[in-house]
C-alpha cells in the first residue's frame, strides 16, 4: 500500500527503474474514510511485458502519478472531494443493470455525462439492438503508437433483495465506509477508477503518449455474446490498433489486493449426447440423458482430482484446470 503524500515521486520512479524489470505498472486508487479523515490507498501492480513497452513508457506507469500528484492543501477540500467522488460512484450503482432486464439506457448516459464532464472524446455503438457499448477515447500525443483499451462492463449479475441487508441498488453507505450494491465489485468499480483516474490527470495537465480508450461493454454476465464478442469482430475495434487490453481482476474483501502476472484462458466445451426416445413409463437402455451423464461423471472425477491438489496445498489455483458444467438443455429437437 502507497500513501501518496508520504513517498518520493523520484525516488519511487528510481526503484521502478533499477528493478530491470521489463514490465508496465498498473495502480487503482481507493478512497477509505477513517476517523473523520480520507486517506488515498494505491496499488501496483508489475506485470511483466515485452521491452519495448517499458522503453516506450505506458499510461499505467503514469497511472501511477495519479495519486502521487499532491492532496488539496486544506482537509475540507479533500474531505470535498472525496465525497464527490463517492458519489459519482453512488450514482453509476444505483442504476439497475442486472440481468435479464438491465437498465442499459441510464448507465449509458450517466458514462457518457461522465465523459463530458472529463472531457473525453465519447461514442456509442449499438451492435445488437437495446444493448449500447459506451466507447470512450483520450488522444495521447504519439497517435501512430498501439493504444491502450481499459475495459468493462456495466451489466450486473441478479439480486435478491431480500437476502440483503440494504437494498441493492441503493447503494448505502454505512459508518465504516463499506457500500452495499450489486456491482460494487464486479465490476462498477473498476469502471470509476478508471474514470476517476484519468479524470485527476488531466485536471493536473497530464496528456499521455499514447490513445487510451475506455470501453463499457454490456451483455458480460451472459456471456458477452452480443457485447466484447461482436466489438472485437468490429471495424472500429480493428481501427483503434489496441496493443493491450486490461479488464478485471479477482475481487477482495479486505483491503488487501493479490498481485497476479498472468491470465487463465477460458475453452469452451459442448457435449452433445444422442439416444432413442422413449415413454416415460418404461425402462429403457442408451437414452441421450444417460449417455450425457456418463460425460458429466467423468469431467467430475478430473474436477475433483484438481481441487484435491489444491486442498492438499500442492497447487495454487492458478496451477490447476477448472472445470465446472453450466448449462444443460435436454429434449427432442423441433423447428420451432
Amino acid at each position: 500500500y502507497l500513501d501518496p503524500r508520504h513517498y518520493d515521486k523520484s525516488g519511487l520512479h528510481n526503484s521502478i527503474r533499477k528493478t530491470g524489470a521489463e514490465a508496465f505498472i498498473y495502480s487503482r486508487h481507493l478512497l477509505r474514510t477513517t476517523g473523520g479523515r480520507t486517506h488515498w490507498i494505491g496499488v501496483i501492480f508489475l506485470i511483466p511485458l515485452p521491452a519495448t513497452y517499458m522503453a516506450s513508457g505506458t499510461f499505467f506507469a503514469l497511472l501511477l502519478l495519479s495519486f502521487l500528484l499532491p492532496e488539496p492543501s486544506s482537509s475540507s477540500s479533500s474531505s470535498s472531494a472525496a465525497a464527490a467522488i463517492i458519489s459519482r460512484f453512488q450514482e453509476y450503482l444505483r442504476i439497475n443493470t442486472s440481468q435479464p432486464a438491465p437498465n442499459y439506457a441510464d448507465a449509458a448516459a450517466f458514462l457518457l455525462s461522465q465523459a463530458e464532464s472529463i472531457g473525453l472524446e465519447s461514442q456509442t455503438l449499438e451492435l445488437s439492438p437495446g444493448k449500447p457499448l459506451v466507447l470512450l477515447r483520450w488522444p495521447g500525443t504519439s497517435p501512430h503508437l498501439p493504444t491502450i483499451l481499459l475495459n468493462s462492463h456495466t451489466d450486473v449479475v441478479p439480486s435478491e433483495p431480500h437476502k440483503w441487508r440494504h437494498h441493492p441498488f441503493s447503494a448505502a453507505l454505512d459508518a465504516m465506509g463499506n457500500i452495499y450494491a450489486r456491482g460494487s465489485q464486479d465490476m462498477k468499480c473498476v469502471g470509476m477508477q478508471y474514470l476517476e483516474a484519468i479524470r485527476r490527470l488531466k485536471a493536473a495537465g497530464f496528456t499521455p503518449r499514447r490513445t487510451v480508450y475506455l470501453s463499457f461493454v454490456p451483455d458480460e454476465e451472459v456471456g458477452g455474446h452480443d457485447g466484447v464478442e461482436l466489438f472485437a469482430e468490429s471495424e472500429v475495434y480493428r481501427s483503434m490498433h489496441v496493443g493491450i487490453v486490461l479488464d478485471e481482476g479477482l475481487a477482495s474483501e479486505t483491503d488487501e489486493y493479490r498481485v497476479f502476472y498472468g491470465e487463465r484462458c477460458p475453452w469452451w466445451m459442448a457435449i452433445k449426447a444422442v439416444g432413442p426416445p422413449g415413454h416415460g413409463s418404461k425402462l429403457y437402455d442408451g437414452s441421450a440423458m444417460e449417455n450425457l451423464l456418463k460425460s458429466l461423471e467423468s469431467i467430475s472425477r478430473f474436477r475433483e482430482s484438481q481441487f484435491q491438489l489444491i486442498k492438499a496445498g500442492l497447487r495454487a489455483e492458478g496451477e490447476v484446470v477448472s472445470v465446472n458444467p453450466v448449462f444443460l438443455k435436454a429434449g427432442t429437437p423441433t423447428p420451432t
